[in-house]
């Protein structure tokens, strides 16, 4: 049973039952509490004093209850500015444990909402879209649904080749940037088409494909967008199985939607226009997320499992 104080109410009936002699036990009958409170309140009435008197010694008391609030070291508080600058969150800077800081992950994210440090840098939090958003964007009528992947891939979330991909637009709709995750490692790969058509996106498409090795990656998984037409050139040019998620299940290719949400976050806005950046710009972005450890890869970063699969050369020919 969970103990609650003695509140402010029972206070002033128990200093009535006092006044009228009435006996502790049936004090603490009529109250529901046990006779050890109300004899503590009962003789600090006999002592001469008030039922606000006694609130107020309780509320003294309470405030020297508690732990003390945690004071990191100055080289510990411009560690974690460093890292929340590089875009660290909480539970990585202690998860990693490149350096011990005193306090846990809880405190830390506690001193975050303090606003000891900035909390604009924790992770998105919150619906982008709201309840009941129907989709307006053209669909494709012809494509090869995700339920397929399983079939042909059993166990592509432990194996190295899998991408999910999408397109993010910038001002009025009239640019957009490639993005690409490999689902194992979570490494984000950007590319800049010349425009957001299909034949763009085919085109930008081809022109990786081709600085990569052959069979690196197994299978692509889309969104259902109109700018993917062409998926059937880059199946049969590249020897990749191309899928596509069902139309409004964006929790289909959650992986990418999240890292879509990060690279807005980290230099690739809404009201950005693509088509004035190059391909170095949408890469360098990429790479500050990639170098970003993360509590789900046990706290190595993106780029790290991503070349524990293969040669450095080839690694950095692709991100």
């Amino acid at each position: 049973m969970t103990y609650t104080h003695i509140t402010m109410d029972e206070l002033v009936m128990i200093e009535a039952y006092y006044h009228q002699g009435i006996p502790v036990a049936k004090i603490a009958a009529y109250l529901n509490r046990t006779r050890t409170p109300i004899n503590n309140v009962i003789r600090f009435f006999r002592a001469g004093h008030t039922a606000f008197e006694y609130y107020l010694r309780y509320k003294k008391n309470k405030k020297q209850c508690g732990r003390e609030k945690v004071v990191l070291p100055e080289e510990q508080h411009l560690y974690i500015k460093e890292k929340v600058a590089e875009g660290w969150t909480p539970d990585v800077i202690i998860g990693r444990k490149e350096m011990t800081i005193d306090c846990s992950v809880r405190t830390l994210y506690r001193q975050f909402k303090e606003k000891t440090f900035d909390e604009a840098t924790l992770p998105m939090k919150g619906k982008r879209k709201p309840n009941g958003h129907q989709e307006r964007r053209g669909r494709q009528a012809y494509k090869r649904n995700i339920s397929e992947r399983i079939i042909d891939y059993p166990t592509f979330k432990e194996e190295f080749g899998h991408i999910e991909g999408d397109t993010i637009v910038g001002v009025r709709h009239k640019s957009a940037v490639i993005t690409l995750v490999e689902i194992l490692s979570k490494a984000i790969i950007t590319l800049k088409p010349k425009g957001r058509k299909a034949c763009d996106i085919e085109s930008a498409m081809n022109q990786w494909f081709q600085s990569i090795p052959k069979k690196l990656f197994k299978s692509i998984t889309f969104d259902c967008g109109k700018e993917f037409s062409n998926w059937k050139s880059l199946c049969n040019q590249h020897d990749v199985a191309i899928y596509f998620a069902d139309p409004g299940t964006p929790s289909q290719r959650a992986l990418n939607e999240n890292s879509n949400g990060l690279l807005r976050k980290d230099g690739l806005p809404k009201e950005m226009d693509f088509n004035e950046v190059d391909q170095a710009f949408v890469s360098s972005v990429a790479h500050k997320r990639n170098i970003i450890p993360r509590k789900s890869l046990n706290y190595q970063t993106p780029l790290e499992v991503f070349m524990s699969y293969m040669d450095e050369d080839i690694l950095y020919s692709l991100i």
